[in-house]
């Protein structure tokens, strides 16, 4: 008892210092948008990236995104990152974007919390930031989890409807995780969903993987909804993606995710830039 009572204090002393500190990270600059590229399976050319928080703190070094993303969330905080985050992304896709021959066919995905969705402003922060830094509404993407619909699909069908009329993209991540997952995708403004990292890693397994995956692409491609694979990290795995007609994938196999000043070379060495100009890939 005496030990489990130790425990649950330097948990909670753990997590109050998380959220002292997370409460000044914005502010003091230590918050960081790194980025991974998504690329189209058939030719392995990227054609987005997704942007990804992280938290470099002066002494504590780099703290996960499951550590400290909960606490944003549960105290509200998450609100005014998260409109730093799409504010972020938009203007790097806009610096990209002056780089490439086809910037339409670049976008930029950004993960959304349910805090975010119920927000009143959330919606302004995006608008104004996609005008701010000249990005067309089309290029930008939010996630949403497949746990957040099942929560309150009412408020989240008004603002998805909201966010469709001026072009946003919307994308289901963790897409087969939860129990309703077909149901939504009829009833929702859904473009794109993203088959969780369980799913692709089974592919590498004898069983049912390849099928189940099969199943989800086929029913998407019937809905007009795209499909990209996560956590993609064997050549078989990408290969086998391909031959079930999922459209697009991210993983480490093509790249890990990178700060800002690493991206554009990082597009270089996958294979979508020529010369000294990006370029975006044919459609």
């Amino acid at each position: 008892m005496v030990c489990f009572d130790t425990t649950m204090r330097e948990r909670i002393a753990t997590r109050l210092m998380l959220e002292r500190e997370l409460r000044q990270a914005l502010a003091r600059g230590q918050l960081e948008v790194h980025y991974q590229p998504k690329l189209r399976l058939s030719d392995r050319r990227v054609v987005g990236m997704e942007a990804l928080l992280r938290w470099n703190h002066p002494t504590l070094g780099w703290i996960s995104p499951a550590a400290f993303i909960p606490i944003a969330e549960d105290t509200g905080m998450i609100v005014e990152i998260g409109a730093w985050v799409v504010d972020q992304a938009c203007g790097e896709l806009g610096r990209l974007h002056a780089l490439m021959a086809r910037p339409e066919l670049m976008s930029v995905s950004v993960n959304l919390s349910m805090r975010q969705l119920r927000d009143d402003t959330m919606i302004d922060h995006v608008a104004r930031a996609l005008l701010r830094h000249h990005v067309a509404a089309s290029s930008l993407c939010l996630e949403l989890t497949e746990s957040m619909l099942m929560e309150d699909v009412d408020t989240i069908s008004s603002q998805l409807a909201a966010l469709r009329s001026f072009g946003v993209k919307i994308s289901i991540d963790d897409f087969g995780t939860g129990y309703s997952s077909l149901a939504y995708l009829r009833r929702l403004p859904i473009d794109e969903v993203k088959i969780d990292q369980t799913f692709v890693t089974a592919l590498d397994r004898d069983g049912p993987g390849a099928s189940l995956v099969g199943a989800v692409v086929a029913i998407a491609n019937s809905l007009g909804i795209t499909t990209v694979a996560e956590g993609v990290e064997t050549d078989d795995q990408a290969e086998t993606l391909a031959e079930l007609g999922c459209a697009e994938a991210q993983g480490f196999l093509f790249a890990r995710p990178v700060p800002p000043s690493e991206l554009v070379d990082t597009m270089k060495r996958i294979g979508s830039a020529s010369g000294p100009r990006l370029r975006a890939v044919s459609s």
